[in-house]
């Protein structure tokens, strides 16, 4: 009987994670490709600065799964020798984050004023990115769940928001901690890879997935492990759903009055914006559980789960298939810009630009079903 409990309850388990996953995956794909920039709803786009929109739950919502999945890991492991564990952890990190570099480098070349094929220097290739952020979160996170206790985990993930915060007070220009120019994750990146390798999107060389703001990231991972431990230890019961309950909103609470004095802020990933998400995090696990395991809906399940199921892989065929459609000419005009201004845009500009994100969506949700049908798992 133990033995059929444990069974049902991984597998259940695996389902829950693989829908929390595929939410992720889909909302992360809505939100970068809008239609149309200029006409996009404000709840779709991340707040300018400080302050918090839905998709700023997005990305760390991510890294809590990553977390979530490594304390199922974590069990595989203990089976195997710390020199295959550690090759195994230092190969997903490498193999993540080299795909990352080249999918921002891709394709590899442009055109010149001439027309001419000219490839893209490496010199200025930008180095950090989403699945950077992701390797060295998984690699430090890993590292630290196969040594650690949980803990001291947790202590280690306390410590590195409250150090952070530290550094951006010691370091940031003084009474301009926090602003666009005076934080001290835009001069660390700067000194480490230099402006020509630094994401420009908000106008100016910063990085909103740099090195230095990554550290807070790690609590993000962090909680999601323990998340996914204690359900292990504890079973998905009523307890379990109230204290997630609980501790999100406890965390949310802490993250607002600790944004008095350090905002929240997506694109500094400041340690109350890291708060804030993972409280959000807790909640919405609970109700993903609360909705697959205690109401018994069956509805909606299997389309996450099919986004879940090859999450980095779909995440990274969204980014290249963009590129692409910003590459191919049609006349003088991108096929990306042909598509909305023909089909989308005639819905208006905030309409039509969310009717091409979620058609992008559901073409990257085709492909992820095909490939679920096909058993085939993409596993980076």
């Amino acid at each position: 009987m133990n033995n059929l409990q444990n069974h049902t309850s991984e597998k259940y388990r695996f389902t829950a994670l693989d829908i929390f996953r595929g939410m992720t995956i889909c909302f992360m794909i809505i939100v970068n490709t809008p239609g149309n920039e200029e006409t996009t709803f404000g709840f779709l786009k991340h707040a300018d600065w400080h302050g918090f929109t839905p998709t700023d739950l997005v990305f760390p919502s991510f890294l809590f799964a990553v977390g979530n999945a490594l304390s199922f890991a974590n069990k595989r492991w203990e089976s195997l020798s710390t020199k295959t564990v550690m090759l195994k952890i230092a190969k997903r990190t490498c193999l993540i984050f080299l795909v990352g570099y080249l999918m921002y480098w891709f394709p590899f070349f442009s055109l010149n004023s001439d027309s001419h094929i000219v490839l893209s220097p490496i010199s200025h290739t930008r180095i950090m990115g989403v699945l950077q952020r992701i390797a060295l979160c998984y690699s430090i996170v890993a590292l630290l769940v196969y040594s650690l206790n949980r803990e001291k985990i947790l202590a280690t993930g306390i410590g590195a928001l409250v150090f952070y915060w530290m550094i951006l007070v010691w370091f940031g220009s003084p009474g301009l901690e926090y602003t666009k120019t005076g934080n001290a994750v835009l001069s660390f990146d700067s000194l480490i890879f230099g402006v020509n390798h630094l994401y420009t999107g908000e106008g100016f060389p910063f990085d909103p997935e740099g090195i230095l703001s990554t550290l807070p990231a790690l609590f993000n991972v962090i909680c999601g492990y323990l998340a996914g431990s204690y359900i292990q230890r504890k079973g998905n019961n009523h307890q379990t759903l109230t204290e997630f309950v609980f501790v999100g909103l406890g965390l949310l609470i802490i993250a607002y009055a600790w944004n008095h004095i350090l905002p929240i802020n997506k694109k500094l990933w400041t340690s109350s914006y890291a708060v804030l998400t993972v409280g959000l995090d807790f909640i919405l696990l609970a109700a993903i559980i609360y909705w697959t395991d205690f109401l018994k809906i069956k509805q909606g399940r299997h389309f996450f789960q099919v986004f879940g199921k090859n999450p980095l892989a779909i995440y990274v065929l969204s980014e290249i298939g963009v590129t692409l459609m910003w590459l191919i000419p049609i006349g003088d005009t991108p096929l990306y810009s042909l598509i909305y201004n023909n089909i989308f845009a005639h819905a208006g500009g905030y309409i039509g630009s969310l009717l091409f994100a979620l058609w992008w969506m559901f073409s990257c949700w085709l492909v992820a079903y095909w490939l679920d049908r096909k058993k085939i798992y993409i596993k980076l």
